[in-house]
């Protein structure tokens, strides 16, 4: 699995994809963090990152999908893919050594976000100077409610990741697998609250909204890291890295 990741990263690296798309998301999130007048936190009045955490899922589902769209497509276009299994690699190793690379890419992406909230701490600092004159600072943050919406984000690009590779498996052209791993994160992401928006009166509502990926985010996102949204994440990245197998399996029927 090691040498395939490795060897996924690499051709990331010597690639101007990887470069390009880091570079379109760290734009447009600090256009929208730091800029755009409805939506910069400046404007916005409180010392959180709402703007980045709201906005960054709907990024991910152009980003995420464009670094996976060439693990397995540009493998069967090449003709590189039946190479590759018939080497003695087990298959579950080629699988996760693609997702794992991707999701790495993904996470080296967030990273430089991480400048947004020591700049906004640095900002809230509440300067209070005590009875006897020394300077005290007080934070006015709520850090672990932000670290939470992190831990949503990498939970969340774990999913969008593994839905990418599987629409890279079902397609030899990369824009196919692209525009389909759009389509299916679009759809598990707010397909099922917006099913459940149609009469949210009916008793069947709530567990609809519960299928969703956007329920699960919102809640971790609160601060709050409950067992049941990480057996939810988990299950649906074993789910699609799954079905991946299954389409590769199908080669050989």
């Amino acid at each position: 699995m090691f040498t395939i990741l490795f060897r996924e990263i690499n051709a990331f690296l010597s690639s101007l994809i990887a470069y390009i798309v880091i570079t379109v998301f760290l734009t447009a999130m600090g256009l929208i963090v730091w800029v755009f007048p409805d939506t910069n936190v400046l404007d916005y009045g409180f010392a959180d990152l709402h703007t980045l955490f709201f906005f960054a899922p709907y990024v991910f589902m152009f980003l995420i999908p464009a670094i996976t769209m060439r693990t397995f497509a540009e493998e069967k276009k090449t003709g590189t893919i039946e190479l590759l299994l018939t080497r003695p690699v087990k298959e579950w190793n080629i699988i996760l050594g693609k997702y794992f690379s991707s999701w790495l890419l993904v996470i080296f992406a967030l990273l430089p976000t991480l400048i947004y909230y020591f700049t906004i701490y640095y900002l809230s600092l509440v300067r209070i100077k005590s009875p006897e004159g020394t300077l005290i600072l007080t934070e006015n943050m709520d850090s672990s409610g932000i670290a939470g919406s992190y831990i949503g984000l990498l939970l969340l690009g774990a999913v969008f990741t593994a839905i990418g590779i599987f629409a890279s498996s079902i397609s030899r052209d990369q824009i196919i697998s692209f525009i389909t791993a759009v389509f299916l994160c679009f759809i598990l992401y707010l397909g099922f609250s917006s099913i459940a928006a149609i009469d949210d009166t009916t008793p069947f509502a709530y567990f609809i909204a519960q299928l969703g990926i956007d329920y699960h985010y919102n809640s971790v996102s609160k601060g709050l890291i409950d067992s049941r949204n990480l057996v939810y994440f988990v299950s649906v990245v074993i789910v699609m890295l799954s079905a991946t197998k299954l389409v590769l399996d199908s080669r050989k029927w």
